[in-house]
């Protein structure tokens, strides 16, 4: 892979940070991308077949898009990557057997398992939760929840996104990849919307704050009633609260597993707000398909 290179002439993007991070999603209060794996089930298994790294977005995508991942891959055999998603939109531009497509995929329910087989590209672009509603502000995100369709029945078709699949069909670097994202995902003129903003604020606190673990703290720190609460993340989130809440507790105990595999999972349900490890156990095993205790096993063979 080619080192990271500024953007050309005339393109959008950040030439402060445009450096490639491995590792987990997220967005810090600075330009670049958390290093965890969060989210990626057995991602040591994954990064040896795989290159991955995150990059942030320019600027004035920052309140909507939490950052781009990038992946290529050139395998002998086929290998099956599994993630367990986030609560939030994802647009993934790919280039795989000589074609190239961009998708829309909406907050996952159930863990995703994705074929990867011969040479293949992705830009992928994680919006933040609640932040991909202004890309498309006439529908619902709940319409897109477990659905992948063509970025062009989502936001339509334009120049910017041809551009941007023509850039990743090529053996370029990473910033100019980026910087096409940005134009794709700036020509679509994102206006500002309060309520974003709002539903943005309230899923981070989901997702940062170990003192919410019930809808009803949510809707409090937002200032909202729990009917309200419901009404904003069904529009601009595309699930619950309560299912937000719950899917970054899991994440959490996803990516300690992986680190630990002797793990006191009695203080980590504690840590998490869980009034028990049992409580833990359930909601990790119904998510993930086994154990915390099985999935740290299977991750440190």
């Amino acid at each position: 892979m080619s080192p990271p290179a500024a953007p050309r002439p005339g393109q959008p993007g950040d030439d402060a940070a445009r450096t490639p991070v491995p590792g987990g999603p997220g967005l810090s209060s600075g330009t670049a991308p958390r290093g965890d794996t969060r989210g990626i089930l057995e991602p040591s298994a994954l990064l040896r077949h795989i290159s991955f790294r995150r990059l942030p977005p320019a600027p004035a995508l920052r309140p909507y898009v939490e950052h781009y991942w990038l992946i290529d891959w050139d395998l002998p055999a086929p290998y099956e990557a599994r993630v367990l998603p986030h609560p939030a939109v994802n647009a993934v531009l790919q280039w795989r057997d000589g074609q190239s497509r961009c998708e829309v995929s909406g907050v996952g329910l159930q863990v995703h398992t994705e074929r990867l087989e011969g040479t293949g590209r992705v830009a992928g672009v994680q919006f933040r939760p609640g932040g991909f509603r202004p890309f498309a502000p006439t529908v619902p995100v709940a319409e897109w929840t477990g659905r992948r369709l063509p970025a062009e029945e989502v936001t339509g078709a334009g120049p910017a996104l041809t551009e941007a699949l023509a850039v990743l069909a090529e053996e370029g670097d990473d910033a100019h990849r980026a910087a096409a994202v940005d134009a794709w995902l700036l020509s679509l003129t994102p206006r500002p919307d309060p309520q974003a903003a709002l539903a943005v604020k309230l899923a981070e606190l989901a997702c940062h704050d170990r003192t919410v673990c019930r809808t009803a703290r949510l809707a409090e720190l937002g200032g909202l009633s729990v009917r309200a609460l419901q009404r904003l993340f069904a529009a601009y989130v595309g699930v619950s609260p309560k299912w937000v809440v719950l899917r970054y507790r899991v994440l959490d105990a996803l990516e300690r597993a992986a680190a630990d595999g002797a793990a006191d999972w009695a203080r980590i349900a504690a840590e998490l707000g869980y009034a028990d490890q049992a409580h833990l156990v359930r909601d990790f095993t119904t998510t993930v398909g086994v154990p915390p205790t099985a999935y740290a096993a299977r991750s440190a063979a």
